[in-house]
């Protein structure tokens, strides 16, 4: 094909394959534990540490990735006090860390064009290096998903039961939040700050939709993320439109696509012949 001829569209497509592979993994835990609001605070509040990175002459993505753990793993450990709810925490954070970011730019004199990148995403500037550095934040955090996949299970469907198996549900809790927020670093590279949530956020809604259980649900996902890159990138390619942009509405589109009264409906049928105590069906 024409558009494999090119070797920054080569690299492209291996980073829309990788993220939609990592987003849609953690996009299935995201959904389970209604972190959606979480990855969309971090997605926006990371600005600040890529600001800094910018600021100081380092790459933006290794400073806002530093920034993005720190920060998922200081608003899970406030929200764990029980003071303040942890969406109000997120909130605080995702106005304050754009305003920084914005505060911290505008004091750098000279044009940043990289920085629309950062909000809205290009994936076809995607370096070696960045390839390196998504595959590694890939590797690590399915390393973690792979190894404590049932503990981590256990604990979104019910913290309270994990803690009283001796599983260390803070722990885990944190281990995700950190998890989910290497992700949040490596969707920017692809569709930006402004669109990175819905990575985490759309492939398992539409695995939701239309599965019985987790773990089809957990296949389904995956499948949409990875189509959505890969799908997203062609049509970009070919009807030029912004490549992050792209790959949202195709992954939006499957999403809306499961409403599709004969898939619904036959979910529907089979849910209500045999369900288990979270309305999924049962093993």
């Amino acid at each position: 094909m024409e558009l494999f001829q090119y070797a920054f569209m080569q690299r492209a497509f291996l980073a829309a394959a990788l993220t939609g592979l990592l987003c849609s993994t953690l996009s299935f835990f995201v959904v389970l534990n209604r972190l959606s609001f979480m990855g969309a605070g971090i997605s926006h509040a990371m600005l600040a540490g890529m600001a800094v990175g910018l600021f100081i002459g380092v790459d933006p993505l290794y400073t806002g990735a530093v920034s993005a753990v720190l920060l998922a793993l200081f608003i899970g450990w406030i929200s764990r006090s029980r003071k303040i709810q942890e969406d109000t925490v997120i909130g605080i954070f995702f106005a304050a860390g754009m305003a920084l970011g914005v505060a911290l730019i505008s004091l750098k004199e000279g044009y940043y064009p990289e920085l629309f990148s950062l909000l809205f995403g290009n994936i076809l500037a995607v370096s070696a290096g960045d390839l390196y550095f998504l595959a590694a934040v890939m590797f690590a955090v399915l390393l973690f998903v792979f190894i404590f996949f049932k503990e981590l299970l256990t604990v979104s469907f019910d913290e309270e039961l994990a803690q009283a198996n001796g599983l260390p549900a803070a722990a885990l809790r944190l281990g995700l939040l950190a998890a989910v927020a290497l992700t949040v670093v490596v969707s920017v590279m692809v569709v930006g700050v402004v669109l990175s949530s819905a990575l985490l956020v759309t492939p398992a809604a539409a695995g939701q939709r239309l599965s019985l259980n987790y773990r089809t649900m957990l296949v389904v996902s995956v499948a949409v993320g990875i189509l959505s890159g890969l799908t997203g990138l062609t049509f970009s390619y070919y009807y030029h439109i912004p490549s992050g942009a792209s790959i949202v509405l195709v992954a939006t589109l499957i999403f809306f696509s499961s409403y599709i009264p004969s898939l619904s409906s036959t979910k529907t049928r089979q849910k209500k012949n045999k369900t288990d105590g979270h309305g999924w069906m049962k093993k």
